[in-house]
């Protein structure tokens, strides 16, 4: 994980529609930037939806949430329709950003070890600075525990 008063990585991928997102576009508002591993899966969906319901009270705390996994931009925008997501989630297949937030790490299930996204989320203030770290979230309260910390 990042530290705390770091700047946080600009970074640029596309959404679930195929449009590019920076971060720097959201300067001057906090951003939740939370990372989770596959799309469609129980979990992943918990976390997502979680943020889906709670987005109007982030939204009244100047907030902008934005998701990111290394599915595809195709995977994102079946998701995000099954699911009405309607804040950003970002496709990383290549891993940049996800290595670039230090989110990349070896998992195991099973006995076996492998790579794998540890989901993750942090509160950037509205300067790119990052303010809050939380490492491997419970899917199912990371959006309430965030709504919180803001």
């Amino acid at each position: 994980m990042l530290v705390v008063g770091t700047k946080a990585p600009e970074f640029t991928l596309q959404n679930q529609v195929g449009k590019e997102i920076s971060l720097s576009d959201f300067r001057g508002r906090k951003v939740i930037l939370y990372f989770y591993p596959k799309d469609n899966t129980p979990a992943c969906t918990a976390q997502a939806c979680g943020y889906r319901d709670l987005h109007p009270a982030f939204s009244e705390k100047g907030a902008t949430v934005i998701g990111i996994s290394k599915d595809t931009v195709t995977s994102h925008r079946k998701f995000a329709d099954n699911f009405e997501i309607t804040f950003p989630i970002l496709a990383d297949t290549e891993l940049k950003v996800i290595q670039a937030y230090d989110v990349w790490k070896e998992k195991s299930m099973y006995g076996k070890k492998f790579m794998g996204v540890v989901r993750s989320a942090y509160l950037i203030n509205e300067e790119g600075i990052i303010i809050k770290a939380f490492e491997k979230v419970k899917a199912a309260n990371n959006a309430s525990d965030m709504l919180i910390n803001i």
